[in-house]
Formats: structure tokens, C-alpha cells, sequence
């Protein structure tokens, strides 16, 4: 199998659209987006892939992006940003964009500009960290080593940009991402856990692992 890793183009919105939602829902009950939106599927994906192609760019911007194509076809990807300056201010800033071509679909609480209650389990970035974000592989390309071909691109980015280590966060009991990550040199650093979070996610919250650059 021939594989190309790129950076993500706007063309590739409805494919990060996807690759959030995964991300977010990894091995729980109800990922972290669907909490957030309370929408169907199909809504939910709709307003991801506004949100990968705004003007504004930020942590979910599809420039964040990496990709692995094979044949032309999107089979995998993650993100990778610098918090200072594409992180959640950034993000909120993008919203309104957002929210406007949306419509009616997002839920009251994101309209109003609250930070919706489910995140406050989501670690915050350590200062000096090259945060990697958002890593899923389609189905029929797990176990070929794709993620950590990606894991490897996007840690030599934010090592060329001069960020002196890497986080990831996962939830709490994911122990297969644990390992991976483990493998490909992440530490355990801490756990950020509410009752909130357990209830509507299905896992007592998220770690937060490290690794140097």
C-alpha cells in the first residue's frame, strides 16, 4: 500500500468532519461532540465541517491537519496546533462564523458563548506544549501503522517549530490509545476527572500525556 502524508486542504472538510466525531467518541458510550451539540449524526458532522473551513483558523481549522491518503482517498489524520496561538481563544473567535451559517441546529448554551459544561474534564495545554489532537484511521486501515506514521509527521512539525514537547489527551480507560501512545514515547502525566463528565461520557474523564520533542 502506497501512503502519502499531506496537510489538509479546505477540500478535506468533510473528511475532518468525520474525523473529529471519531476522535471524540474513541471507546465510550457518547463522544465528547455529541454531548456538546446534541445533535443526530448527520447534524453533527454538518456542523464540523463549517467549523474545519472557517476564515478564522484555530485548533479544529483544517490547517491544523495532517492527512494519510492512499490512492487518492483520505484513510486517516490528526491534528497538531500551537495553543497560543489557534487554541480555544482562537476557537471561540471562528464560532460566530460558525453559529451564523449553522443556523438554528447548534444548542442554546453554544449561541450564548458559554463554554459548554462537558469541557471542563478537557486538560489544559501545559506551557512549551505542541498539542496533537484528533487522531482516528478509517476502519479498514487500523493495525498498518498509519497513526503512528502521522504521530511521527506531526511531532517533527512542532519540534521544526521549536516546541520543546508534545500532549495528547484521552479519556480515562482507553488503554489501547494509552499503549500506543506509550509506544510512540508519551507519558502519563495526570487526570482531570468530574461526575458530569462520567455521566454523559461513560468514563470518569481525560489524561493528559506528555512526551519531550
Amino acid at each position: 500500500m502506497e501512503l502519502r502524508i499531506r496537510k489538509a486542504e479546505p477540500e478535506d472538510a468533510e473528511f475532518l468532519a468525520w474525523l473529529m466525531l471519531t476522535a471524540g467518541r474513541a471507546h465510550v458510550k457518547r463522544g465528547i461532540w455529541e454531548v456538546i451539540l446534541n445533535l443526530p449524526e448527520d447534524e453533527c458532522l454538518g456542523f464540523l465541517k463549517l467549523l474545519a473551513e472557517t476564515n478564522t483558523p484555530h485548533l479544529f481549522h483544517y490547517s491544523c491537519y495532517l492527512i494519510a491518503e492512499t490512492e487518492g482517498k483520505a484513510v486517516a489524520g490528526l491534528g497538531g496546533y500551537d495553543p497560543n496561538t489557534l487554541g480555544y481563544p482562537a476557537l471561540q473567535q471562528a464560532l460566530p462564523e460558525v453559529l451564523r451559517k449553522a443556523g438554528n441546529a447548534p444548542p442554546e448554551e453554544m449561541k450564548s458563548g458559554r463554554v459548554p459544561k462537558i469541557t471542563t474534564c478537557i486538560p489544559p495545554a501545559l506551557e512549551g506544549a505542541w498539542i496533537v489532537d484528533s487522531v482516528a484511521t478509517l476502519t479498514d486501515f487500523r493495525r498498518r501503522g498509519i497513526a503512528e506514521m502521522l504521530l511521527d509527521n506531526v511531532m517533527a512539525m512542532g519540534r521544526k517549530k521549536g516546541f520543546r514537547f508534545a500532549q495528547i489527551s484521552i479519556y480515562i480507560g482507553n488503554i489501547p490509545a494509552q499503549r500506543a501512545y506509550e509506544k510512540k514515547g508519551f507519558r502519563l502525566l495526570d487526570e482531570w476527572r468530574d461526575p458530569y463528565f462520567e455521566k454523559e461520557i461513560g468514563c470518569p474523564g481525560m489524561a493528559r500525556m506528555v512526551r519531550n520533542l
